[in-house]
This record gives C-alpha cells, sequence and structure tokens, in this order.
C-alpha cells in the first residue's frame, strides 16, 4: 500500500504570465499528482501537490525549474494532511 502525502507550496520569481500554471498542471497529471496551482496577487504561484512520495517530490523538483519562460528564485514548502484529492486542476 503506498503513502499518500500532501505538501503546500509558494513559488516566487518569474512565475505568472509565463504558462507556469498549465505546465504544472501537465507535469502533474503525468506523474499522477493530484492537487491544484493559482495566481496569487502578490505574483507568486501557489500549488498543493498530493501523491505518492516519489511523485510529489518529482513535482516539486519540476516546480523548481518550472517552463522555459519561467525564472523560479524560491519555493517554501509546508507539508500538510492528505485531504485525497482525485485530480490536477488550475484554480482561478
Amino acid at each position: 500500500m503506498t503513502t499518500t502525502i500532501r505538501k503546500h507550496l509558494w513559488i516566487s520569481g518569474k512565475v505568472q504570465g509565463v504558462g507556469y500554471r498549465l505546465s504544472a498542471q501537465s507535469e502533474a497529471r503525468k506523474l499522477g499528482v493530484n492537487g491544484w496551482v493559482k495566481n496569487l496577487p502578490d505574483g507568486r504561484v501557489e500549488a498543493v501537490l498530493e501523491g505518492e512520495k516519489t511523485a510529489v517530490e518529482q513535482m516539486i523538483q519540476w516546480c523548481h525549474q518550472g517552463p522555459t519562460s519561467a525564472v523560479v528564485k524560491d519555493i517554501q514548502v509546508q507539508e500538510e494532511s492528505p485531504e485525497h484529492l482525485s485530480q490536477f486542476q488550475v484554480v482561478a
């Protein structure tokens, strides 16, 4: 039996207006990670990732790079209790 983990991320840098959210959604679906991603008014991107530990760790590694035109400066990560989300979506 696999253990589901949940990580809450706040990503800063040039991460809005560069396709970060849609690229994150695509990557998360490839990895089998559920959760959501959204832009914040302060220019950061916020994301919640849930899934198998290795997949979530791979997704966090991807978040440090983002899509080609993104420039990620910092990521804050907080561990949370899983809510067993069933998909990954872009939140308005």
